[in-house]
């Protein structure tokens, strides 16, 4: 090894002996595996095929099979062979790499400094120019001598951006130089493993990318927020034994505020998706309601106290406890997924802003659970179901407290699973993102925009209905559960990063806002802050979250 090592490549591609080695691979793999793979893509294009006929494709596939089968036993043959070539192929492009790698950086790194050093000596040189400019005015008059200064200082303000601009793309040229010797090492790697990848060379690359692309103003930008949030709960956590109020960061705390998030994440989950379609829902709080009234009368033990619309009370005990149940939570997700599509119709056919639609959707349903209910409590649910869904299980005894864990964290962790895997693996998921981006552009591509913001809004109402569903496990529920829930679901979707201009953000973005924001709401409850003042804390952070997004889009135009 030290032998091939004497004389290194300014580059992988320059080096014979890696490139023998990527050619002895490809060799070896030809007739088995990479033949296994092209076999396969022939059959999947035949069975996609619809010029085709059906006999021709029948006996294209099974020759293909054949084929495989031949093909599998000549992978098997040289297996041994090729594995150990790859691994000393792979040994080697390391070693060559590392080298590579250093005189790069070595090289790029005094490119890097060469330049600031330049544009120090081109600025100074500028401001001496600009000084001799002044010192040569011959103006007498105030007025005209200031004019002139000011349009001299002009031209040095606008040369200096023009040469920190030179210098800053000079140096990213070199920062992307450095990273794309990593990049190529990787690559190398990947093409010697026939496409297999490495879990710590990929992270070592996202590293690197990281570091090379870093500015400390678009971590700011990117970041600032959360970074103020977490100064603030270390300021509470700090304070709040000061105070005599006990330790803030305890297990059991944590647990209380993820039980509290548990209901909310539902809803924040269903705005989230209206709020990529840069739009939003004021319904929220009346689709709780709704849901959690309907789930308390049915759930309710003994005969209710309420009559709906002069109808009842009712007495729903003869029926078996799970089909209630059942029961409770269809009817819930049904009714809040038809006011949602109610909703949804109106701004997926006639394109009104969903501003409008879910607060005429908002108002509707105010004014039926009031009307119908007179605003009567339905009572709380029975007490052996509220025990099994939502409380809690003992998990034991720490530092002389007993430790419980809330149930209803169980079915908000499944909604998170769920909503991302939409978001993030399926084709609605990304027509989500298409049509919230650029709608116009989502239609002449083929998506069918009336069906995505349509799906958008059903989706929205089965979170909705699930967690109205829950929140009957948390209190009494009436016509004015849920007042104001709107506001803190967009608010947790906005400090998670989805962008209200649509198409940008992820799913983890709105659970983190939600952990933030019922974070906030239990740490200033428990320093005793008044409630009042709390939603001047809530205030700040909401506009400041649409603030620094409205500076990220304006950058990004």
């Amino acid at each position: 090894m030290a032998n091939n090592m004497t004389n290194i490549p300014a580059s992988l591609e320059e080096d014979v002996k890696v490139q023998n080695y990527i050619s002895r691979l490809a060799d070896l793999r030809s007739t088995g595996v990479t033949r296994i793979s092209d076999l396969k893509q022939q059959i999947h294009s035949a069975k996609k095929s619809k010029m085709m006929a059906q006999e021709t494709k029948a006996k294209l596939v099974e020759d293909c099979k054949k084929q495989i089968d031949a093909a599998k036993a000549d992978a098997a043959q040289h297996k041994s062979e090729i594995d150990a070539l790859t691994k000393e192929a792979v040994s080697y492009v390391n070693s060559v790499s590392a080298e590579i790698e250093k005189k790069v950086n070595e090289s790029e790194n005094a490119n890097i400094a060469r330049y600031k050093r330049e544009y120090q000596e081109k600025a100074a040189a500028i401001k001496v120019e600009t000084a001799k400019k002044i010192a040569a005015l011959t103006v007498s008059d105030p007025k005209e001598r200031k004019a002139e200064i000011e349009q001299i200082r002009y031209e040095e303000k606008s040369s200096l951006f023009d040469a920190k601009s030179h210098c800053t793309t000079l140096c990213d040229r070199a920062k992307a130089a450095k990273n794309q010797a990593y990049v190529d090492h990787v690559q190398t790697n990947r093409t010697l493993r026939n496409g297999k990848t490495n879990f710590r060379e990929d992270w070592t690359l996202k590293w690197k990318d990281y570091v090379n692309r870093f500015k400390v103003s678009t971590f700011l930008l990117n970041n600032g927020l959360y970074l103020a949030v977490l100064i603030f709960f270390i300021v509470c956590v700090i304070v709040a034994p000061l105070q005599g109020r006990g330790t803030l960061l305890s297990l059991p705390n944590i647990l209380t505020i993820l039980e509290q998030c548990s209901t909310r994440m539902f809803y924040a989950l269903g705005v989230a998706g209206l709020i990529l379609l840069a739009g939003t829902d004021l319904s929220v709080g009346r689709m709780v309601a709704l849901g959690s009234v309907t789930t308390g009368l049915l759930l309710h033990r003994g005969m209710n106290i309420v009559q709906v619309f002069g109808m009842g009370p009712w007495d729903f005990s003869s029926i078996p406890m799970g089909a209630r149940v059942v029961i409770a939570l269809l009817l819930s997700v049904i009714f809040c997924v038809a006011f949602s599509s109610f909703a949804g119709v109106f701004t997926a056919k006639l394109k009104i802003h969903p501003f409008i639609s879910t607060l005429s959707t908002q108002l509707i349903i105010y004014g039926l659970l009031f009307f119908g209910t007179s605003g009567t409590p339905v009572g709380s649910i029975d007490s052996s179901i509220k025990d099994l869904l939502g409380g809690r299980w003992t998990l034991g005894v720490l530092n002389g407290q007993i430790i419980t864990f809330p149930k209803l964290i169980i079915p908000a962790a499944v909604a998170c699973v769920v909503a991302w895997f939409i978001w993030n693996k399926t084709i609605f998921g990304k027509n989500m993102y298409a049509v919230g981006g650029n709608s116009e552009a989502a239609a002449v591509s083929g998506i069918s925009v009336f069906k995505v913001t349509m799906g958008v809004f059903i989706m929205a109402g089965i979170f909705y209905g699930c967690g109205a569903f829950l929140e009957a496990f948390r209190a009494n529920a009436s016509a004015g559960t849920g007042q104001g829930y709107e506001t803190d679901a967009i608010a947790a979707c906005v400090v998670g990063g989805i962008s209200f201009n649509g198409g940008i953000g992820k799913i983890g973005g709105a659970i983190i806002g939600v952990i933030i924001f019922t974070g906030l709401t239990y740490c200033l409850t428990f320093l005793g802050i008044d409630t009042n003042l709390q939603f001047v804390f809530k205030g700040a952070i909401i506009i400041a979250a649409v603030a620094l997004d409205s500076i990220k889009y304006l950058k990004k135009k």
